[in-house]
């Protein structure tokens, strides 16, 4: 087997990134104040429901990576309620459609990075990353240039699925 390293990733898991221009996070967690504000586009939060959110990711490893976050503040993937379980799974299965209508990747990645050691950015809330794959999406420029190349802004992602999520939301 291969190996493909990716050390641009340490600065985000360890934090360093703050130190290099990164945007530090609000006191309290990100998935908990966020929710409570009435800024969902500003913020990037694509759906509500009643027990889970979406939410486009910041730091996004490609363009359409999104996370479905339960609103209670909990870490452990056995502390779910039936519900969150089954919103969670739903909602990644929308998003996958969404992201298909928007963009039409080659496939998925979908899962959790359980714990700061697994590679989980905010450890202690529970997430479940959605990002979406295109054959050749890996390239030299991460790695010789320490830079990742976006094709559209968060702006302009978050508009075209909030658009494509409202149109099967309709359906």
């Amino acid at each position: 087997m291969e190996r493909l390293w990716a050390p641009w990733r340490m600065a985000y898991i360890d934090g360093s990134d703050a130190a290099a221009g990164a945007p530090s996070a609000p006191p309290g967690c990100i998935f908990c104040v966020m929710p409570g504000e009435a800024r969902d586009a500003e913020n990037l939060i694509l759906h509500r429901g009643p027990t889970c959110f979406v939410i486009l990711n910041a730091y996004p490893y490609n363009n359409g990576h999104l996370m479905v976050v339960p609103y209670r503040h909990l870490s452990r993937l056995w502390e779910l309620t039936a519900e969150e379980n089954a919103e969670m799974l739903g909602l990644a299965a929308l998003m996958t459609a969404v992201l298909g209508d928007v963009s039409g990747p080659d496939g998925y990645n979908v899962g959790m990075n359980l714990g700061r050691v697994a590679g989980a950015g905010i450890a202690d809330h529970l997430h479940l990353h959605v990002v979406p794959r295109w054959n050749g999406d890996t390239n030299f420029m991460p790695v010789l240039g320490d830079v990742k190349v976006m094709p559209e802004s968060l702006d302009q992602v978050y508009r075209k699925l909030a658009e494509a999520l409202a149109r099967r939301v309709e359906d």
